[in-house]
């Protein structure tokens, strides 16, 4: 009986070794990645947790993606870039405008009435442009996405914005430097934040509103504190941000070639198309939430958006003439979002 027990024993110890050769085969890569938002978010929920499983479906097993939403991690958003750069975490979702000044080349994508009302084609056009302008910026990191949002929306407590004269004496939150000096030069006060203090900062009252699209709104309960919400209209939104999906170089360079190969078919410019038509698809979802609620809203007549627009048009010039390259940066940005949006 010892014998029989002994060798039933040693068996199941043999096949606990060959079971756990089999997993550590099937799974050789942990890639443990980043970002600043909830995991029911447009992104994250359309674009990162897809793009993660279909990662590890390509490489059949053998790369795993965990993804940690809200700074789990660790540090503030901030901090994202960095934190790839560094090798804090493997890869991750940042926003350059959140450190301003430090990746020009994304301002030109950034300027007021730049990009087109589809972030799916400006995402395209975004990711043809940063391959020109953008490799210096971003050499630090593995680069597998870039994207933009929709239209921005103008979110507040009270009356809805109408016209020019109702941003005077307004704080608002804004999302970039761009974003900021045309909500300035339109007569507000801008408070800048990451989007994940917008909604404390709204219901505190340190700001009285501010810009985010859609796809964050419900996600975020701005539509439980704001009472009212402007939209542009047009074709072209009045503000944009530029995103990137990133991997840390060594991380990327330690994988072998086939696992190289994996990643570099789940990159580029399809996959920054992904990520942009991620926000659309939440744009278009969360537009209904909130338009089922008893909130205010408007959008601007043709004559008041091109009063807007001609707002703008000094702030786009003086960026461009202030930039190195930064006439021509514009012009090419705005080149390849006509090409994409044919």
């Amino acid at each position: 009986m010892n014998t029989i027990i002994k060798s039933a024993l040693a068996a199941a110890v043999a096949a606990t070794g060959v079971f756990a050769a089999i997993g550590a085969s099937a799974q050789e890569v942990t890639l443990r990645c980043q970002h600043f938002v909830s995991p029911k978010a447009g992104v994250p929920s359309r674009f990162m947790q897809p793009w993660a499983d279909k990662v590890m479906a390509d490489s059949g097993g053998r790369i795993k993606v965990e993804l940690y939403p809200g700074m789990q991690l660790g540090g503030k958003p901030p901090a994202l870039y960095d934190q790839i750069k560094d090798g804090v975490i493997d890869c991750g979702w940042a926003l350059p405008a959140y450190t301003p000044g430090r990746f020009p080349s994304t301002e030109a994508i950034e300027q007021p009435f730049v990009t087109t009302m589809s972030a799916e084609k400006s995402s395209m056009a975004a990711w043809e442009y940063t391959q020109k302008w953008g490799q210096q910026d971003f050499k630090d990191v593995h680069l597998m996405a870039v994207h933009v949002h929709g239209q921005g929306i103008i979110h507040k407590k009270g009356d809805p914005i109408t016209k020019l004269e109702d941003f005077e004496g307004l704080k608002l939150r804004g999302p970039s430097r761009a974003a900021n000096g045309m909500l300035e030069a339109m007569g507000a006060t801008t408070v800048g934040m990451p989007v994940p203090a917008f909604p404390e900062a709204l219901s505190k009252g340190v700001v009285d509103g501010g810009v985010i699209p859609a796809e964050i709104v419900i996600p975020l309960k701005v539509h439980e504190l704001a009472d009212s919400h402007t939209y542009i209209g047009g074709d072209a939104p009045f503000y944009n941000t530029f995103f990137i999906w990133a991997m840390n170089k060594d991380t990327y360079a330690s994988l072998p070639d086939d696992l190289k190969a994996v990643i570099d078919a789940n990159s580029g410019i399809a996959t920054s198309a992904w990520a942009g038509r991620a926000m659309d698809e939440a744009d278009a979802q969360m537009t209904g939430v909130m338009q089922s609620t008893d909130n205010k809203f408007h959008t601007l007549s043709d004559e008041e958006r091109a009063r807007w627009m001609a707002v703008a048009e000094p702030q786009v010039a003086a960026w461009a003439e202030g930039m190195e390259n930064g006439a021509e940066m514009l012009a090419d940005a705005k080149s390849l979002m006509a090409k994409h949006n044919e």
